[in-house]
């Protein structure tokens, strides 16, 4: 397994601390397999698309306008 050395503020890891019994390690591993996931979900529902770029982006402004108005 390899190291890397994440920043985060202050406050964060102050929060972070006061939970000590929490392996935060395993909690960013979790955390990058699930994003990995997601965007290679999102890499093969593109492959898959015939809409263009300028399609999709209406249809998230669209859609972000819809889901904002339910809360």
């Amino acid at each position: 397994m390899v190291n890397i050395t994440l920043s985060v503020p202050e406050r964060l890891k102050k929060e972070m601390d006061s939970f000590a019994e929490i392996n935060w390690s395993a909690v960013a591993r979790e955390a990058f397999r699930e994003k990995i996931v997601d965007l290679e979900f999102l890499k093969k529902f593109k492959e898959k698309s015939e809409l263009s770029e300028k399609e999709a982006l209406r249809l998230g402004k669209e859609l972000n306008k819809k889901l904002a108005k339910r809360r």
